[in-house]
């Protein structure tokens, strides 16, 4: 390479480093708020204007994982990204003998509160990882409530405990770790949530080069605030019981999703490789339709452009509909 080639090069990157940085503090500039329900705060960044848009993160992160896709799809809809209870800047309640605090029809029901709030009855919902899995219980409870849902990078809770696999086991073992007894996992993450963070999230298909460094900082922070070790054990010990003996009551009674369902995944990660994603959707809902991405588990971080594409293409009836309140 020559030495002007070199040039236009740095140029280039550098052009690409100041568009993020644009984007980043075009994310931040959303107003935040709070509500209390139950006496668990809720955290929240709402932006944009026309239909709305409920977004719902993934573990071990916060509601900033969508800070490059957000501020374009906020020049089309009212985007509203909520940090989960357990994580972020959200309440950290004390478990219960059931999880029934951290159960994925409680979190749905905060989104819910949370929505209503910001004045919407009926919305859209794109969700990753454990924030998908709130919104399928969300979708399943409430289906008034939501009219359409894309889910990034995962299969249903039921079908993945079920047909869990060697191969599965290795790649989500924090799934494992977590659901053990009090208090070891918990204590062993409170001793260095930040390496705990890294471990998760850099041990996977790109490592830690997808997360922007003040993305990374902030989930960081929010990893060290006291009680989220536990509340993440409490998430994961929810998903592996109460969260299951819903899913199971659903399927015993023969209930599906109704709404339109769009549901992505990474080629390079694991769910894609350990599960047959459509055919196992197509189980728990009527009109599923979806495809890989060229990426990992951390899709929104990874592939924002075909997130942003595919969202602005599924969600666009919201504004047809006239969805706004």
């Amino acid at each position: 390479m020559g030495k002007y080639e070199l040039a236009d090069c740095c140029l280039m990157a550098e052009r690409a480093q100041r568009t993020i940085a644009r984007v980043i503090a075009s994310f931040f500039d959303f107003p935040e708020f709070d509500i209390e329900r139950n006496g668990v705060r809720v955290h929240g960044r709402i932006g944009g204007c026309g239909a709305p848009l409920l977004l719902l993160h993934g573990h071990p992160q916060t509601h900033l994982i969508w800070h490059r896709v957000a501020p374009a799809l906020a020049e089309r809809f009212t985007v509203v990204a909520l940090d989960l209870r357990g994580y972020g800047d959200s309440g950290r309640p004390a478990d219960d003998q059931d999880h029934t605090h951290y159960s994925k029809r409680e979190m749905a029901l905060d989104a819910l509160a949370a929505m209503r709030h910001c004045g919407f009855e009926r919305f859209g919902v794109l969700a990753h990882d454990r924030g998908a899995r709130v919104a399928h219980r969300l979708a399943a409870d409430h289906p008034a409530a939501v009219d359409r849902m894309m889910l990034l990078d995962i299969a249903p809770t039921l079908s993945m405990y079920e047909n869990t696999t060697e191969a599965f086991a290795r790649a989500y073992w924090h799934w494992f770790f977590l659901i053990q007894p009090p208090p070891l996992p918990e204590a062993l993450i409170a001793s260095d949530p930040v390496r705990y963070l890294r471990s998760v999230m850099g041990g996977r298909h790109a490592g830690l080069a997808p997360f922007a460094p003040e993305m990374l900082a902030d989930y960081e922070r929010c990893a060290a605030i006291p009680g989220t070790a536990e509340s993440i054990c409490a998430d994961y010990r929810a998903s592996a019981s109460i969260d299951l003996a819903h899913d199971r009551a659903e399927m015993a009674a023969g209930r599906r999703l109704a709404q339109p369902l769009r549901v992505l995944w990474g080629e390079h990660g694991a769910v894609g490789k350990c599960f047959d994603v459509l055919a196992l959707w197509r189980e728990r809902a009527l009109q599923v339709s979806g495809r890989a991405l060229p990426c990992g588990h951390y899709v929104p971080e990874e592939a924002p452009g075909e997130v942003l594409a595919e969202a602005l293409q599924f969600f666009t009836p919201l504004q047809q509909e006239g969805i706004r309140s």
